[in-house]
């Protein structure tokens, strides 16, 4: 057998259409404000690829370049001006930040109904307790996919390779909230294999290239590939792709599979961002 390629490109594409619809006919745009620290060439990439997409849809975006040198105050203050922007209901700091600053110290001085990557403690707390406010757009992008192949997540094995908070728990964590019994292996794992061959599901998210083979995939699974490595100047996922859509049912490719649902899903977030700050004002 050889698996369906889930075509995350295409599913983004319809997503972001119907964003750019209702825009159209707002009076207020929603405005995403994106923060990049230094010269990463891989943010960049990310960066651009997120402002292009938000400025196809036609909504409101700033973006803010800092020196790889800047101060955490500086910093601080920044988000403090954009917290109490009206103009701006979303914000995103791309990550990783020069090791100057504390990611977690400036990830949680976005006010929560402003966090649109769901990074912030409290947005991971509410997350976790099941009311949550605006869940990452990674995690939401992973189940996106996997409902798009119409398979019902309920009763499923679900296994999920990486433990990162942006991640591998807030995907086992929805993967729960849609009732998948959920393992999550992890660099400490024994025999990850024996976990992920009775998997029904597969998430793979441990930022290692090719670390799925084929021998550890069930025959028919739905393989969703949140990886993305440089190895000798190409993309490559954390799933041998070539090897693996030989026995999964379904497949994701990288490039072209979690990355543009992901943006996807941050623009949906800033619109629900948008709903969000409408109830804080009244």
């Amino acid at each position: 057998m050889t698996a369906k390629i889930i075509d995350g490109k295409k599913i983004a594409d319809r997503i972001l259409n119907d964003i750019k619809g209702k825009i159209k006919n707002m009076k207020e745009k929603p405005g995403l404000a994106i923060v990049l620290v230094g010269n990463n060439p891989a943010s960049e990439i990310y960066v651009s690829s997120k402002e292009k997409a938000f400025k196809e849809v036609e909504g409101y975006c700033e973006r803010h370049n800092l020196s790889k040198d800047i101060n955490e105050m500086e910093l601080l203050n920044l988000l403090n001006r954009l917290n109490s922007n009206p103009k701006v209901h979303g914000i995103l700091v791309q990550l990783p930040l020069p090791e100057q600053i504390d990611e977690n110290l400036i990830t949680n001085s976005i006010v929560p109904h402003k966090d649109v990557d769901g990074f912030t403690s409290l947005s991971l707390g509410r997350l976790f307790s099941g009311h949550e406010i605006i869940a990452p757009a990674t995690a939401r992008a992973v189940i996106h996919l996997i409902e798009s192949t119409g398979i019902k997540i309920e009763g499923k094995n679900a296994v999920v390779v990486g433990r990162s908070n942006i991640v591998g728990k807030p995907v086992a964590m929805m993967l729960l909230e849609k009732n998948a019994t959920v393992t999550v292996c992890h660099s400490k794992t024994k025999n990850i294999s024996e976990h992920t061959k009775k998997a029904d599901i597969l998430v793979a998210a441990a930022g290692k290239p090719k670390l799925i083979t084929k021998e550890m995939v069930k025959e028919g699974a739905v393989v969703i590939d949140v990886g993305i490595n440089r190895v000798n100047g190409k993309i490559t996922g954390d799933v041998d792709f070539e090897n693996v859509k030989e026995v999964a049912g379904f497949i994701t490719p990288v490039p072209g599979g979690v990355g543009p649902m992901t943006i996807a899903m941050l623009m949906d977030n800033t619109l629900k961002a948008m709903e969000l700050a409408e109830k804080v004002r009244h």
